[in-house]
Parts: structure tokens; C-alpha cells; sequence
């Protein structure tokens, strides 16, 4: 797949509409610094988003994959396969997400107890009292550390690396 080509082939469609990159992004609900990058093939959209595209140009998803238009026309089973495989990946999306917020909630509440324990005065003289605050300080700082690893690009990368390492003859 040649990322360039596509994006080439991005900025002509919106070109062909007479659109900016501004208009275009807040049709699909995005930043225009993210239609800048689909157009310098950059990036790629998700596969909701192309397939979101390729309904507002009026071309086939196989035409945008390939970067250029067709004559002929995607078999319905294709692009009944490819609508099953973006309904799959949102699916895992969603699990995701729906992980994260459980994950913040524990980690919100840990940190509630954490501050609770922290002015409760007459608790602050026992052992058991630094336990419970290092216990939710520590999911505390926790919960945000693998927030910001499985909200930015490097989760993938760090998937990877624990595949090869883990899968290593």
C-alpha cells in the first residue's frame, strides 16, 4: 500500500469537492492538521473513517485503498466483509475504552482514599494508616502512568516489543 499515493489521491477527492482541509476535517470530525497528514500519506485514517469517505466521495473503499479510481465496481460481499472487519475493530476499540474507564474510576477512588487518609489526623500515627496511603498513592500514580501509555501512539509499539520478546526462540 502506498501511503503517498493515497493521500495524493485524499487531496484530490476533497480538491474535486472544492473543500478545504478546515471543512473536511469538521465533516469527519476531526483536526485539519489530521486530514494534512492523510494527504502527505503521513497517516491513515481508521477504517470507519474510509469507509465514511468513501461514501461522501462517491468512490468504491478498494478505490481509496488503492490510492486511485476504477472502473470496475467492489463486489458487495467485499464490502460486506471489510463493514464487518470495522465493526470488529471498533468493537476492540470499545472494550478498550471501556477498560480505561474502569481503570481511571479504580484509580480516582484510590486517590479519594488517599486524601481522606490524609486528613484524618488521629489515623496518622499508625502503621496502618501508611500502609493504606502508600497502597493508594501508589495504584494511584499506577492507573494514571498506564493511562498515558494506552492513550498515546506507543501502545502499539510497546505491544509489539512484548510479542517478539515473549515469542522469542
Amino acid at each position: 500500500m502506498d501511503q503517498k499515493k493515497i493521500g495524493s489521491f485524499f487531496k484530490e477527492l476533497r480538491n474535486e469537492k472544492l473543500l478545504t482541509q478546515e471543512q473536511l476535517a469538521e465533516h469527519f470530525g476531526v483536526a485539519a492538521r489530521t486530514i494534512s497528514r492523510w494527504e502527505t500519506g503521513n497517516n491513515m485514517p481508521d477504517l470507519d473513517i474510509l469507509i465514511e469517505m468513501a461514501d461522501y466521495y462517491d468512490v468504491e473503499l478498494i478505490e481509496l485503498l488503492n490510492g486511485e479510481r476504477k472502473n470496475e465496481r467492489m463486489d458487495k460481499e467485499m464490502e460486506q466483509t471489510v463493514l464487518q472487519v470495522a465493526d470488529y475493530s471498533n468493537e476492540e476499540k470499545l472494550k478498550l475504552t471501556k477498560r480505561m474507564h474502569i481503570l481511571f474510576i479504580i484509580g480516582l477512588i484510590t486517590f479519594i482514599l488517599y486524601v481522606v487518609t490524609t486528613l484524618a489526623e488521629p489515623l496518622q500515627d499508625s502503621h496502618v494508616y501508611d500502609f493504606i496511603s502508600g497502597v493508594c498513592m501508589g495504584f494511584s500514580l499506577g492507573t494514571m502512568i498506564v493511562g498515558v501509555i494506552f492513550t498515546s501512539k506507543y501502545v502499539n509499539k510497546i505491544m509489539a516489543f512484548k510479542m517478539r520478546y515473549l515469542f522469542r526462540k
